[in-house]
């Protein structure tokens, strides 16, 4: 159990905190996707211009839908192994 706690707490130290580099790479190696909650916070703290702005945002919203969508499938699937 303490060795399962220094896991946690070395992974939770080795997070990303909303780097949009150590995300994707994250993404890469592990295939792990970033909550859409922290997608938009890196958004937002990156300066972009109103067109890039625009564009990124119709991407987020796609990728939110689709984020929502493989929770909810992957709930079920658990939920019926469970």
């Amino acid at each position: 159990m303490l060795m399962a706690h220094r896991v946690c707490a070395a992974y939770n130290v080795e997070m990303y905190h909303y780097n949009p580099s150590t995300a994707l790479e994250e993404l890469t190696e592990e295939a792990t996707l970033p909550n859409p909650v922290h997608v938009r916070d890196m958004m937002l703290r990156h300066k972009l211009t109103p067109d890039q702005s625009l564009e990124l945002n119709r991407i987020f919203v796609e990728y939110q839908k689709h984020f929502g969508e493989a929770q909810k499938l992957g709930k079920e699937i658990l939920k019926r192994l469970a």
